[in-house]
């Protein structure tokens, strides 16, 4: 047995024994049990008086859901990348440089492609999350969702943050361009975006 089910039947013992919790913490951490592990076997039951423990509702696992965030995350990516990509290759071709060559336009197209293809599923897939989640609230507590969310999150942090740290290297040496200012402001526009979104999401499940 795992000790998270023997602290879990321990903690619904004492429960229906009438304990309270000040006096099950301190049962439990003479036991040896740490300050983490007796808060979350105690959260595990809401505070109720002069009836059964009553349990929370817990976070789960879906393989259909993750078949469904994976997608979105992917899609998201993917549109993410080919908007900053597309924006690039327009920035070039209004601000062209000696260096520049090959057939711009070409990537141009390709982007637009990729955009048609992805912008759509992300959309489709996002609403159907939503509106699933709108309709069952449990599914607000999908570990799943969390998973992917908070992975954005640190793919957006690190984004902006290096978006950054190239910003002001290029304005300290002098390399600070019109056209790399653009490129950048675009990169940490998008990244930025994605990051507000998925926060007010992680806030929402967490709550």
């Amino acid at each position: 047995m795992r000790n998270s089910d023997r602290l879990a039947q321990f903690v619904e013992a004492s429960l229906e024994q009438q304990h309270s919790r000040e006096e099950i913490s301190e049962t439990l951490s003479a036991a040896g049990w740490s300050a983490s592990e007796i808060a979350e076997g105690l959260g595990a039951w809401a505070e109720t008086q002069n009836s059964p423990p009553i349990p929370r509702p817990m976070p789960y696992v879906s393989a259909k859901e993750s078949f469904l965030y994976a997608l979105t995350f992917v899609s998201l990516a993917m549109t993410a990348f080919h908007i900053n990509w597309l924006g690039f290759e327009l920035i070039e071709l209004m601000l062209p440089e000696s260096s520049d060559w090959g057939n711009g336009y070409g990537e141009v197209r390709w982007t637009v492609s990729a955009l048609i293809v992805f912008v759509p599923i992300f959309l489709f897939m996002n609403f159907r999350v939503l509106n699933e989640a709108g309709k069952d609230p449990a599914r607000r507590r999908s570990t799943v969702r969390k998973w992917f969310g908070y992975i954005t999150l640190f793919i957006a942090a690190v984004v902006i943050a290096g978006d950054l740290i190239a910003a002001l290297n290029a304005l300290l040496s002098g390399d600070l361009t019109l056209r790399f200012f653009l490129k950048a402001g675009l990169l940490g526009g998008v990244a930025a975006l994605v990051f507000v979104y998925f926060r007010g999401e992680m806030q929402d499940a967490e709550e």
